[in-house]
């Protein structure tokens, strides 16, 4: 079982950055694939990026994923932030093999999730 924890969402203005962290338990984070999804009001969950990595077009050049394996992390650092960026952020984890790691079934494991707005 592998559970994840995220921090760092908040209020900003349109323009700025916000740095998501997820934390996740277990001895083995290395050999997961992370990904971050996001969920606006009445809107389905999308995908935002995953390791290895890729990214949802609506973020590319803006927003970047990584991963600090001694520290059982994976960030999604946000910059030029826009008002539609405001939702709920998600990260997922999974040990299965996905050829894209896009979709919500490919994972197994999410966190609570961590708000995120974008003020105009």
């Amino acid at each position: 079982q592998v559970q994840l924890v995220e921090s760092g969402g908040g209020l900003v203005q349109a323009g700025g950055s916000l740095r998501l962290a997820c934390a996740a338990s277990g001895r083995t984070f290395s050999r997961y694939t992370m990904g971050w999804f996001r969920q606006a009001p009445g809107k389905e969950r999308e995908f935002v990026a995953a390791i290895s990595p890729g990214y949802a077009d609506s973020v590319k050049g803006r927003f970047t994923i990584s991963r600090d394996n001694a520290k059982n992390t994976v960030y999604l650092q946000m910059n030029s932030l826009k008002p539609e960026d405001t939702a709920v952020y998600y990260c997922a984890a999974t040990f299965r093999h996905s050829y894209s790691y896009t979709r919500r079934s490919d994972y197994d494991y999410w966190g609570q999730g961590t708000q995120v707005t974008v003020s105009s």
